[in-house]
């Protein structure tokens, strides 16, 4: 589904990404794991063709990323999806609603499939019955569960979620990766998730991509643990935490 090879990305001068080379096939789930500034959030962009890389070759479904014109098939979820200004006047449905103009074309009007297939979402993260409710009036884990449902609303195969369960308490974690287990055994979802949580993350994921600058690893959860790549990956920051104390 998605190819990266030999993928380098600079910040003005700052290499961020150094040649990354990755695949996703289809049905994976992928979780990204890196320290703060590993270049997580940079691969996702580069993923959705939001910044071009200064050398290497990103190919979505098999298209180049520069080419790729069908995005629909592709939900995303960004960091911070739900901090948004709570007096935002939309009801849950729209803001659901508003993940399907990329299928509807922008400034069309929407119609009875778009609105069947936005509460066909809502009804996938158990949000149905609040779809009139104004979003701002939800909390994090609600927020969280449309936002979700906005990425869906496209019925993507691929989805992609920067950071989800930043701010949301315990119990809305859980049903959180539920949801995710679900997308990804029922509906066949390929998922990649960037997350900081390390050891929830390698207990849901199918395949774990540890992350700073380079590609560290790749592969299974538990090849992660046995090779030592976690710790490895970790080691660097440890270091300069303890020397700042």
């Amino acid at each position: 589904m998605v190819e990266l090879e030999h993928v380098t990305f600079d910040y003005e001068s700052e290499r961020v990404l150094d040649e990354v080379s990755l695949r996703i096939g289809r049905g994976d789930f992928l979780g990204i794991i890196g320290p703060n500034g590993s270049g997580k959030t940079t691969l996702l962009k580069v993923l959705l063709g939001l910044l071009r890389p200064a050398s290497g070759r990103v190919k979505v479904f098999g298209t180049d990323v520069r080419l790729f014109r069908e995005w629909a098939r592709i939900g995303y979820v960004p960091q911070k999806a739900t901090a948004f200004d709570a007096r935002f006047p939309a009801s849950v449905l729209e803001v659901v609603l508003s993940g399907r103009s990329g299928v509807a074309g922008i400034g069309r009007r929407f119609g009875e499939r778009d609105r069947a297939a936005a509460e066909e979402a809502l009804k996938t993260v158990d949000m149905l019955e609040l779809k009139a409710r104004p979003i701002g009036r939800l909390s994090a884990g609600q927020q969280q569960r449309v936002f979700i449902a906005r990425a869906l609303a496209s019925r993507p195969e691929l989805l992609l979620l920067d950071e989800p369960t930043v701010g949301v308490d315990v119990d809305a974690q859980e049903r959180f990766y539920s949801l995710l287990r679900r997308l990804n055994r029922e509906f066949g979802t390929t998922l990649v998730l960037v997350s900081h949580d390390v050891s929830v993350v390698a207990g849901e994921v199918t395949h774990l991509a540890c992350l700073n600058r380079r590609l560290v690893f790749h592969g299974s959860p538990e090849e992660a643990m046995r090779s030592g790549a976690l710790a490895q990956l970790y080691r660097a920051e440890s270091l300069v935490v303890a020397h700042h104390h």
